[in-house]
Order: C-alpha cells, then structure tokens, then sequence
C-alpha cells in the first residue's frame, strides 16, 4: 500500500504508476482524500519499497497483512467519525438511532419521532423498502415512505437512515434520507455495496447473519474503494443454534473490530434478540462493550405494527431505556 501525499501533483501519482507498472506489478488507485495506491501481488522486496518511497510525492510505502485495506487500522487511519445530521458517531459519543421497523403512515412515523427525539436519540430509522422473508408480508410504502420522513424530519429536527435493497430504492432514497443503510442480507451483494460508494453519503452497514468478521470488513470495503470513507458498521446478531432469541447477539465482535478497524461500530439489540425485555439491558451491555451507538426498534403501539411488533418497544419503555444508556455512558465517560 502506497500513500501518497495529498497535494501530490498528477505528473508525480503518474510517475508512482509508471514504475510499478515497469515492475510488472498491478495498481489500482483507492480511496478519496487520503490517496492509496494498492498494489497486489508477489511481497515486494525491500529494495523495490526503497525505490518507491523514495518517488517524490510518496508519503509512505508498507504492506499490509490483511485484505481490507482501508477498512483496516493497518492502513494508518485515526478513528474514523461519520456525521450525520447532528450526531458524530465514532466521536467518544454514544449515539441513538431509534424509529419503526417500517414507515406505515404519516400519524404513525410522527408520534415515533417525537418519543425518539424527546428521549435523546438523534437519527430516525424508518423502512420504506422492507425485504421479508415472506412474499405477503408488507412490504414498504417505498417512495411515499420517502417523503413521510422527510417531512417528519423537518418537523423533529432528526436525521434520517432508511434501507436500500437495489439501485432503484438507492436512486429514489438519495433524495430523501441522510444516510443510507444496507441490511444483513444484502451484506454481500456487491454491486449494491458499490452503488452505495459511489453516492457519497454516509452507510450504515449490517453484519450478515452468518458472516463472519473478515467478511463484514470486506463488505465495508467495497464501499471504501468506491471513495465513501463515511461507514457505520452494526451487528445485529448472527444465526446460531440458539432458538430463545431471534438471533445471537456477538457482543466480541463490536470490541474486536474496534481493534481491528478504524470505522464507528454500533449495536442492534432489536434484530440480535427479538425480545423487548432483552432490548434494554443489552444495549447496556453494548455501550460497556464500546460501541458508539445502537439502533432500536420504537413504535408508538407496537401490537399493531405491520413489521416487527413483537420486539418494538413503546414509548414508555424506550424512554426508560433511554435513562439507563444514559447512567451506563457517563460512568465510562462518554456522552450520550
């Protein structure tokens, strides 16, 4: 991996191509404001980095042991802080992002986000393409969701994040929302990861339910290769053996990839347990664990939600729930 120094002149990054290229080695350009150079193939010995750093415009020449280049911590990045609307994850904060499973109607969606912003929270989470397992199942009020956060967006003064599931949700979701997530099973669909990069807001990006690690890191940097810097990874719990809960909530994992990536990590305790009574003390845990943030499913009368009612939690819940975040994040030092 080569950086190059951010004010390096095109004739200079074509000098560095030019003699990779003379070395038989391939080269692809990556990234956006900090410029990588990635150069796959046989370890290069240490006479050729010699030559290559020593190419003007050259910050720094290393290899890197692991295949995620920039989602790595290898690759020299601090920590690295997505804004959205007026949350800064990542920033030692712990932010909230709380909402419906699914954009039902303008009543619905607005007592939601008047809980969510009451209570703290900071970005509305709200589904307007709903991918389900079942084909008679709901399935989102896509474009009209769309307009219903946005318009109760202005009226909160919330961010918003809503999935995308295709380029066509993508194109008609950029117009609307403030940021952009991609949901479990779509953790591997590439072309989509890609898309996502290439529009340049910020992604929130969900651990597939039984991917592992290294995989979530790759998903991420497909979108990173594309020159979105701005990613959010969040688990959500993986699929084991375990029937008690809807998933299994890795807890490791948000403290491991802390160590290993550079990028923000928050928690779904809505989707990892399916339990509402589990919701509140494993956000708890999350926070303990490091994360910068979780995301939770709020409905104002959950017995009658179209998506996901049984672990949506009620005003009154996700209010106390709210409280015990914030007693857990102030004795580790953090805000929230």
């Amino acid at each position: 991996m080569i950086l190059v120094e951010t004010d390096a002149s095109e004739s200079q990054m074509a000098e560095v191509g030019r003699v990779l290229n003379g070395l038989g080695l391939e080269v692809r350009p990556v990234g956006s404001g900090r410029q990588i150079v990635c150069v796959t193939g046989e370890d290069l010995q240490a006479p050729v980095m010699e030559v290559l750093g020593a190419i003007p415009g050259v910050r720094r020449v290393r290899q890197v042991g692991r295949p995620y280049v920039l989602a790595g911590r290898e690759s020299g990045a601090e920590a690295t802080v997505v804004r959205v609307g007026r949350a800064a994850i990542g920033s030692g904060e712990v932010t909230v992002i709380a909402g419906p499973c699914a954009v039902e109607s303008r009543e619905q969606l607005l007592d939601a986000a008047r809980v969510v912003a009451a209570s703290g929270a900071k970005i509305l989470r709200g589904g307007t393409y709903k991918p389900r397992t079942s084909p008679y199942s709901f399935q989102g009020l896509e474009r009209r969701g769309l307009e219903l956060l946005a318009e109760v967006a202005a009226v909160t003064g919330l961010a918003t994040v809503t999935e995308v599931i295709d380029e066509r949700s993508l194109e008609a979701a950029v117009e609307y929302v403030d940021m952009l997530q991609v949901g479990s099973r779509n953790m591997q669909n590439f072309h989509l990861l890609q898309a996502v990069g290439r529009v340049g807001k910020p992604v929130l990006l969900k651990r597939g339910m039984s991917a592992t690690i290294e995989e979530w890191l790759m998903a991420a940097e497909y979108i990173l290769a594309e020159g979105n810097g701005q990613v959010v990874l969040c688990e959500r719990g993986i699929r084991t053996f375990e029937t008690y809960t809807r998933n299994t909530l890795d807890l490791s994992a948000v403290s491991l990839v802390k160590t290993l990536s550079h990028l923000p990590v928050i928690v779904d305790p809505s989707h990892a347990t399916g339990r509402p009574e589990l919701i509140a003390p494993m956000s708890r845990a999350a926070v303990a664990a490091g994360a910068d943030g979780i995301i939770v499913e709020v409905h104002p009368k959950p017995e009658r939600a179209l998506c996901d009612g049984k672990q949506s939690l009620d005003p009154a819940t996700f209010t106390q729930m709210m409280l015990e975040v914030g007693t857990v994040s102030r004795a580790l030092g953090r805000e929230a």
